[in-house]
């Protein structure tokens, strides 16, 4: 795990060691398999470890808009019945506030420093045990929607029948035999960790045993320099973020190398055509795969191959994974 701008990393081993750690507190403070942890962060490098903690439980991961007032925030927790809250101390006016309102929830920390409250994470950490866990049911996340049309909803699936460490995901598969995501896979995370594209997206190549490179937020240069910094392989993006870097110069998108990057997801809403085959172009010189995913389009898969000036632009049927158009 590497933080695209500042360059802090989370080792595997570090990972395991601190999610198994959050995992025991969770549990002895009474946590249970189809409880929900909420989780209201920046764009961390710890922000995973707490996923992993919760999944690796049997136990819900809600990760919360960091945009929402403190009024629906504590909807949500009400909401979900979280009996955990992890918050960033980059969020401390928030986190204050609501952990004032949430007397119900009796397990928090924070971290990245002080919040008035909750636990210092680090020292709960610390305090805990890093011994494996002798079982590891599967969990999922349970997010919410904006709640453009009224309250926000959360939307639970059933919990996997299976342990955590067991196949069956279908996203590990479909990333891995699909798009040829593994070990020595770079996955570029430019969105909101709190979105389900980013956080499935990146558990699932945590999965692979791949690198995620999350951004601390986007910038459109930003997002070419971490390509070509990182050597990312895949990465996902939204339109307002091709807009944005097709507003650069030409000479700005042409000063980095992307030859490392093979295949950008995109998805939360269709482009329009026209900008269909430019924004394939942002992704490299080298033919790119690109995946489509928005409402209209399921799996909207083609190949282009830019340098010999041949584009293709997907239709809004449901093309089989590999399809040359």
């Amino acid at each position: 795990m590497i933080m695209a701008e500042s360059g802090a990393r989370l080792s595997y081993g570090e990972l395991d060691e601190r999610s198994t750690r959050l995992a025991h507190v969770l549990r002895e403070a009474g946590a249970k398999p189809g409880d929900v942890v909420a989780l209201l962060t920046d764009n961390s490098i710890h922000a995973h470890e707490v996923y992993w903690a919760t999944v690796r439980s049997g136990m819900y991961l809600t990760a919360v808009n960091n945009h929402l007032t403190a009024d629906e925030v504590c909807y949500i927790l009400d909401d979900s019945a979280a009996t955990a809250l992890v918050v960033s101390a980059a969020l401390h006016e928030l986190a204050r506030e609501v952990g004032r309102r949430i007397p119900g929830v009796s397990i928090r920390s924070a971290y990245g420093g002080r919040v008035v409250g909750f636990e210092d994470h680090e020292s709960v950490l610390a305090a805990a045990s890093a011994a494996p866990l002798t079982d590891q049911p599967c969990g999922a996340d349970l997010l919410y929607s904006s709640g453009t049309t009224g309250r926000p909803k959360g939307i639970e699936p059933r919990l996997p029948d299976r342990g955590v460490d067991e196949p069956g995901d279908s996203l590990v598969d479909l990333l891995e035999n699909a798009y040829g995501l593994g070990r020595a896979s770079a996955y570029l995370s430019p969105a909101p960790f709190y979105h389900a594209a980013p956080l499935r997206y990146g558990a699932a190549v945590h999965a692979l045993g791949g690198t995620v490179v999350m951004m601390e937020r986007f910038a459109p240069e930003e997002a070419l320099r971490a390509i070509e910094r990182h050597g990312a392989t895949h990465s996902q993006w939204v339109p307002t973020m091709f807009v944005r870097m097709l507003k650069l110069d030409e000479r700005v998108r042409s000063r980095y190398d992307l030859s490392t990057h093979g295949v950008a997801f995109h998805a939360a809403a269709p482009c329009p055509r026209r900008g269909q085959a430019r924004d394939d172009r942002l992704v490299g010189t080298d033919p790119v795969r690109v995946l489509r995913l928005h409402r209209r389009c399921r799996y909207d898969a083609h190949r282009l191959a830019s340098v010999a000036g041949q584009t293709g632009i997907g239709g809004h049927g449901r093309a089989r994974h590999g399809t040359d158009l």
